[in-house]
């Protein structure tokens, strides 16, 4: 079955201050989204998720690979854009930030409708994007602003928003962040029975694992730039091979797994070390289990391959594939 969206061998990369090296944000990125399926990408703050959210939403112009929606390759002529993005949608993690404060409900969610010149009839459209984002009756909220509404109630006004335009994909950028602990698992229910009930297919971009765990078909974990594992949500989590995955999923309550403190910061995507990019802060070296291995020495000057986005890898020369 062919995926919906694609990236294959992506790269952004931002000039240097002063002369300096460019960063690398996305350095080299496969990765395919299937109709109906919702993939989860993980990673801490600074490690290239959202420059890759907004590379696959035609935001962001790769420097290198292609994005392919549909079979086809994205064009980045303004007018094949404007289709695009009625077909692949954004939603933001903070709503207060996302909504206008001086427009109603019923403004926000008919906005999208108005850029695209929707030709039906748009009271409909906007109180049937509200109904199926859980706002019912939909023309109570009509005449509301943004601040008498609830935090859970104003990300489901933006997700109406997206909605009224019927799109095939949702990027979805810390969808529940701001929201109360109460709210969040609403909002994680809401995205799955629009996937059952649409068919809609779903980008979560999210440095909780544990969002990832309760929503996620598969996961693709990105450090420094590129995606280090990816699997089914039942495979990488249950069993992680790589050592970042390990240390994100280590933090998690209900793992029962020893906490492991990562040393340092990611590295500076503009000086990306030789060998295994991890391998400043990889608790696998760090314990000696690599030389064990006898790959310490890889660890810290051979780089690994691309993984390819499909099934089962991690770049990881201890635990990778082989």
């Amino acid at each position: 079955m062919n995926p919906l969206l694609t990236a294959s061998g992506l790269h952004v990369t931002f000039p240097g201050r002063r002369g300096g090296p460019s960063a690398r944000a996305v350095d080299g990125v496969h990765l395919d989204i299937g109709a109906g399926e919702i993939v989860a990408l993980v990673g801490e703050s600074g490690c290239g998720k959202t420059t890759l959210a907004r590379a696959l939403l035609g935001l962001v112009r790769p420097t290198s690979g292609s994005v392919g929606f549909a079979g086809a390759p994205l064009s980045y002529a303004s007018r094949d854009l404007k289709t695009y993005r009625r077909r692949v949608q954004l939603v933001l993690q903070d709503p207060s930030g996302s909504l206008n404060p001086r427009h109603t409900v019923y403004d926000a969610v008919a906005e999208g409708l108005r850029i695209h010149r929707y030709a039906g009839d748009e009271r409909a459209a906007v109180a049937a994007a509200l109904s199926r984002a859980g706002l019912r009756p939909p023309e109570r909220f009509f005449l509301r602003y943004p601040h008498e509404l609830s935090g859970g109630q104003r990300q489901r006004v933006v997700i109406a928003g997206a909605l009224v335009l019927e799109p095939e994909l949702l990027v979805a950028d810390e969808p529940v962040a701001s929201l109360d602990a109460s709210v969040r698992g609403e909002i994680l229910a809401l995205l799955l029975r629009l996937r059952d009930e649409l068919g809609l297919a779903a980008l979560i971009v999210t440095h909780d694992l544990g969002l990832a765990w309760n929503i996620a078909d598969r996961v693709a974990v990105m450090y420094l730039g590129r995606i280090v594992e990816t699997g089914t949500v039942e495979e990488v989590l249950s069993a992680p091979r790589h050592p970042y995955t390990r240390a994100l999923l280590s933090v998690l309550p209900e793992s029962g797994a020893e906490p492991v403190v990562l040393a340092g910061e990611p590295p500076d995507p503009s000086r990306i070390p030789a060998g295994c990019r991890f391998h400043a802060r990889c608790q696998v070296l760090a314990s000696g289990e690599a030389d064990r291995a006898g790959v310490s020495s890889a660890c810290r000057t051979r780089d690994l391959p691309l993984l390819d986005g499909h099934g089962r890898a991690a770049a990881c020369h201890v635990h990778g594939t082989p």
